[in-house]
Formats: C-alpha cells, structure tokens, sequence
C-alpha cells in the first residue's frame, strides 16, 4: 500500500512510499524538488529498512534551511513507524 506524506520547509512537496510485509521501503518517489539528486535518494534507499534509512538521512540540512528533502523523508518514514 503507497503512503503519502507532505514535506514541510523544502522544495520537494510530499514523498511516497510503500513497505514490504518483512518492512523494506520500496517505490520511493518525491514531488517536486531537486529531481535527480532525489531520483538518487530514492534508488540508494530500495529494498532498505526504514530504521537504516533514517540513521543515514535525519538531520541533514539543505544551505541555510532547518531539514532537507532526505531529512523530511526521515520524519515521514519514523511517522509511518509510529503509525
């Protein structure tokens, strides 16, 4: 099942997913935003767990803002773990 979650703070405007039953993200797809860099994002984070996924990505920011696309992926993915 693909889950949507909005982005707040970057260029990208929401990111989508799914999980498998044992719980890799698979189908990671963003609107908006840096296409290729998110393009690459999303093929490096394939078949990963989210929990891996997250220690790589949270906290990263983008120039001067607060998060960035891989920082907001990161809260979307711990959103959907404590869903």
């Amino acid at each position: 099942m693909e889950k949507c979650y909005n982005f707040n703070g970057t260029c990208a405007r929401n990111v989508t997913f799914e999980k498998t039953p044992d719980g890799k993200i698979t189908n990671v797809r963003f609107n908006g935003g840096c296409n290729g860099n998110l393009k690459g994002i999303a093929a490096l984070c394939e078949g990963m767990f989210a929990e891996d996924i997250i220690s790589r990505l949270e906290g990263i920011k983008c120039g001067y803002k607060n998060t960035s696309c891989p920082d907001q992926l990161a809260l979307a993915l711990e959103k959907d773990i404590n869903t």
